[in-house]
């Protein structure tokens, strides 16, 4: 396994201006603010950045910002899912064009696709471009549960570095590694992120990480010289975040903390809520205020 593709990775939210539109100069923010954390890369336009809410341009806009701003300087992953093929390919295409480090893919979803139509899927992305692909399996939101012996299909081919598993099937995870050590694992789910390394996941993708990735860095450190016990009170403090994040809603509620550490990154998308000045004022009192 390449070791270089471990560690913390943002999951990438994506700006928008007070008319809707890209805010490209926060993301650029956003990233520079994360790269001088220490982060080992960004994951690039999955769920977290709205993707499924944006136009196929904002999509590509977003990689090209993002490879733009820190292209050579870190890992990038370019999340480039789709229920259409068609449009995937398109994504990985542009990825490539940017020089990103790698592409990855939800399982398409909606029209309950078999495996075999799935599999063909993924196969046709990467048999398009020249980038290593990392499978994102995430069945809650998709619908589609990747089992050990499924991803096998796929890990067999050298092309499928590896997986980004957002569940808690954490004997999942440990079979994924153990069967495939050389394959990377990513933890998905933020409020795990030490259950997941104790399971063998070889760094973490989430969307918390965009305000607080010294945290996830800290506990990964920690994990790594033994000290079980400093990195669960590391997470506990970001499960105490975390819970407060839930409360108002996950989405609208990080961009919310992005905007009062000084980023302009407006509302999310409808049928996102949007924020009341009392949400607002909880999120100041319970996260931003203690980051």
């Amino acid at each position: 396994m390449n070791t270089k593709l471990q560690g913390i990775y943002p999951a990438l939210l994506t700006p928008f201006d007070s008319t809707g539109k890209l805010n490209t100069k926060a993301l650029e923010q956003l990233v520079d603010y994360n790269l001088q954390k220490g982060v080992d890369g960004f994951y690039v336009g999955g769920s977290t950045a709205e993707a499924f809410l944006l136009s196929e341009q904002e999509r590509n806009t977003v990689y090209e910002v993002v490879a733009n701003v820190a292209g050579g300087k870190c890992n990038l992953f370019a999340h480039v899912g789709c229920i259409s093929t068609e449009q995937a390919i398109g994504f990985a295409k542009t990825a490539e064009k940017l020089g990103y480090t790698a592409i990855s893919a939800i399982a398409p979803f909606y029209y309950k696709f078999n495996f075999e139509q799935i599999k063909k899927h993924y196969y046709d992305i990467v048999d398009a471009v020249n980038l290593p692909m990392i499978i994102y399996n995430f069945p809650n939101f998709s619908g589609v549960n990747l089992t050990v012996e499924q991803v096998a299909q796929f890990f067999c081919d050298e092309r499928f570095i590896g997986i980004k598993h957002t569940s808690n099937d954490y004997f999942a995870l440990e079979q994924f590694k153990s069967n495939f050590p050389n394959r990377v694992v990513y933890n998905g789910f933020d409020e795990m992120f030490l259950a997941g390394l104790s399971m063998g996941a070889d760094g973490g993708i989430g969307s918390t990480y965009n305000f607080m990735a010294e945290k996830f860095i800290e506990i990964r450190r920690l994990f790594n010289e033994n000290k079980m016990e400093e990195a669960l009170k590391v997470q506990k403090e970001a499960n105490r975040i975390i819970k407060a994040l839930i409360k108002v809603g996950v989405m609208e509620a990080e961009k919310e903390v992005l905007c009062q550490l000084g980023m302009d990154f407006g509302h999310a998308r409808a049928p996102f809520s949007v924020l009341t000045d009392e949400q607002k004022e909880f999120l100041r009192k319970n996260i931003t205020e203690t980051l």
